[in-house]
């Protein structure tokens, strides 16, 4: 098992518009969704309806996870001032 054991430290995680991309995929499945819609009836008779309800818990999951990284986004940002107050108080004289 020690063979498989990495040697080396993992890089940092890459930080980039996390809060954008979420909410962009969220309204790229609702579109699908809504795009699909009037072939509801297609999708039913060849068997592919669940392409519809996929598209539909895609735009669900979606909206949680936006509401997650906000959540998480601003966990960051208080953590930060956060500590950058520490750090001032600790550092006045």
């Amino acid at each position: 098992m020690t063979k498989w054991t990495p040697t080396h430290e993992a890089p940092e995680p890459l930080e980039g518009p996390v809060v954008a991309t979420i909410t962009g995929g969220t309204i790229l499945w609702f579109v699908l969704f809504l795009a699909q819609l009037p072939f509801y009836g297609w999708f039913s008779d060849h068997g592919h309806l669940w392409w519809l309800w996929t598209c539909l818990a895609g735009g669900g999951l979606g909206l949680v996870g936006v509401w997650y990284v906000r959540k998480r986004d601003a966990a960051i940002r208080r953590h930060v001032a956060a500590a950058r107050a520490a750090g001032r108080e600790s550092s006045a004289p």
